[in-house]
């Protein structure tokens, strides 16, 4: 399994690919870390959707729309830390467009 990750990703060796892992679980654990903060910080909390009919889901659905965005700059900002940052960029750069980013990634003729 590692090696077909390490083929797919273009790394070379194991502890590229420890790095990697661990640069994801830092950013993942952050980003949901950092939301409450940020949903505080714009004044949502759980408390207002408490008398809208699922006001639970709503309030889980803006939160995961706060971690997003946090996520792809954190991803950026830790992978450089851990001097990864081409590895990310790149990995960045993928997802962009498979959401239907291109526009900010146009080649160069």
């Amino acid at each position: 399994m590692f090696k077909r990750l390490k083929e797919k990703w273009k790394i070379s060796s194991d502890s590229q690919l420890a790095v990697i892992f661990i640069v994801f679980a830092i950013t993942g654990s952050t980003s949901a870390k950092l939301a409450v903060p940020v949903l505080e910080l714009l004044h949502i909390y759980p408390t207002n959707f408490e008398s809208i009919k699922l006001g639970d889901l709503i309030y889980t659905l803006i939160r995961i729309l706060i971690i997003f965005p946090l996520y792809q700059v954190l991803l950026i900002i830790v992978g450089t830390i851990f001097f990864q940052f081409k590895f990310f960029w790149e990995f960045e750069k993928k997802i962009l467009k498979r959401l239907g980013f291109n526009f900010l990634f146009k080649e160069k003729d």
